[in-house]
């Protein structure tokens, strides 16, 4: 188990976007930070004025206008809105507005997240052919867990942030937006995930706040509770810990794979192909290459193996040095060989089913590698963080059913003292820790949206 190695700045924040034309003040919110329209000049004055902390946010293809317009002194921030342009696009923007705004953080937004939230089936494309599971299948999960962890890895020195829009089916929901738990799921996941959020907040809602409301108020009131929780994790807790590297020069290739490997909970982290060091894999156990390798990094993948990796090359046929070794049996589509004390095995094309990618790379992993698993827990997703020291760790738990259930979970390790704390609550619930050789387990008796687990053991943990 590792910690990955290039570390995300700073503890995850929620912003809400606010498109009336006046807003509450800040005091009476609660919340401080806010994203508006770059050129709602107006409204930016007066969030100001209000006590807010004001992010101007602006397309790539606004951003020279901006420039020339909207006054330093009122910004806390810009947001960059790539929207569907080209990185080239991005980057000259990125720069035009870091030379104009110097003393301001320029942050580049990912628009295309999606809401968190549960769904009864799951759509495949298996022989071109589209492919939906019976209702009895386990659930679908929409999560933005993927699209994190590549956001962390191909923009290193931002926090990630994302957005998404609502889905909303219903015509009652169309007219007076999402519900209460909908909202609270939103903000507990870019806490869990330790990302920023851009926290849409319907038009109605805005409406009902301004109107003074009292439904709208307790609707604020319970966002702000799992913000409050969000924020009390710790600074101290380092980077989300993995055993698993997806190595991908691309969104696209490896992003469905890896959504799959956050649905079932195998802890993984992300590293850019280009100028992939071969000492940033040392503690890796196991290895998926969504990238057509170069010299350098196919050496590195050798070496990796030959310690006693386990490399899975995907979609890139060719010809490697580790071919020459003894061929194994692998499956219909795979192909392997003997690699020093490891193995790499090759899928000449991309993965057409992640839910079976994910399942196979679970397996190949074996029990004994697997960092945490639960039971029970269809519609959650766990995400293990080391603590400095080795004696601690903490495990951020989020349950897309937003129904209250029970949850066994496993994790590597011998910890003596388990405590468990809920929004609203105060910490900490202790929970019985069972020793399993390597391993520890406890109940977690109920996870309604969002649960936290502290992990003490009486000496260092090992990696």
């Amino acid at each position: 188990m590792v910690c990955l190695l290039a570390a995300t700045p700073g503890w995850s924040k929620v912003l809400l976007r606010w498109t009336q034309s006046s807003i509450p003040a800040a005091a009476t919110m609660g919340i401080k930070e806010l994203v508006v329209s770059w050129d709602a000049e107006a409204l930016i004055r007066n969030a100001r004025r209000q006590g807010y902390r004001v992010y101007a946010e602006v397309p790539v293809g606004k951003a020279a206008d901006m420039t020339r317009s909207t006054k330093k002194s009122d910004l806390a921030g810009i947001v960059l809105n790539p929207g569907d342009s080209q990185p080239g696009q991005i980057d000259e923007g990125l720069q035009q507005l870091r030379s104009a705004y110097p003393a301001l953080p320029v942050l580049v937004l990912n628009p295309k997240a999606k809401q968190p939230q549960m769904k009864g089936q799951l759509v495949i494309k298996k022989d071109g052919v589209l492919q939906v599971t019976s209702p009895t299948a386990q659930p679908w999960i929409d999560s933005n867990l993927a699209l994190v962890r590549l956001d962390q890895a191909f923009r290193p020195t931002q926090t990630s942030l994302y957005e998404f829009q609502w889905d909303l089916e219903d015509s009652l929901q169309q007219e007076y937006g999402p519900n209460v738990a909908d909202y609270s799921l939103a903000v507990a996941e870019a806490g869990a995930f330790h990302a920023d959020l851009i926290l849409n907040l319907h038009p109605s809602l805005q409406t009902h706040l301004l109107r003074n409301a009292p439904t709208a108020w307790a609707v604020l009131k319970e966002i702000k509770r799992y913000l409050v929780f969000s924020s009390q994790g710790g600074s101290n807790v380092s980077e989300p810990e993995a055993n698993v590297c997806v190595v991908t020069d691309t969104y696209q290739k490896s992003y469905e794979p890896a959504n799959l490997f956050g649905r079932h909970n195998i802890p993984f982290a992300v590293l850019k192909a280009s100028g992939l060091k071969p000492q940033s894999l040392d503690a890796f156990s196991l290895l998926i290459v969504f990238a057509v390798p170069d010299e350098p990094t196919t050496k590195a993948i050798a070496d990796f193996a030959s310690k006693g990796g386990i490399v899975v090359v995907v979609g890139a046929p060719a010809s490697y040095p580790w071919q020459s070794g003894q061929a194994m049996p692998a499956g219909e589509h795979f192909v392997a060989y003997a690699a020093g004390k490891g193995r790499i095995i090759e899928l000449p094309g991309p993965v057409i089913d992640p839910e079976t990618f994910a399942q196979d790379i679970r397996r190949l992993m074996g029990m004994d590698k697997v960092e945490i698993s639960l039971w029970n827990a269809l519609t959650v997703i766990a995400v293990p963080y080391g603590v400095p020291g080795g004696r601690e760790k903490l495990v951020e738990l989020i349950n897309y059913a937003q129904e209250p259930i029970a949850v066994q979970v496993r994790i590597k390790g011998a910890f003596s003292s388990v405590l468990y704390e809920t929004p609203g609550r105060a910490c900490c619930e202790s929970l019985t820790p069972v020793q399993r050789g390597e391993f520890t387990e406890f109940v977690v008796p109920s996870l309604r949206i969002a649960g936290r687990v502290h992990l003490t053991s009486r000496r260092r943990t090992a990696p």
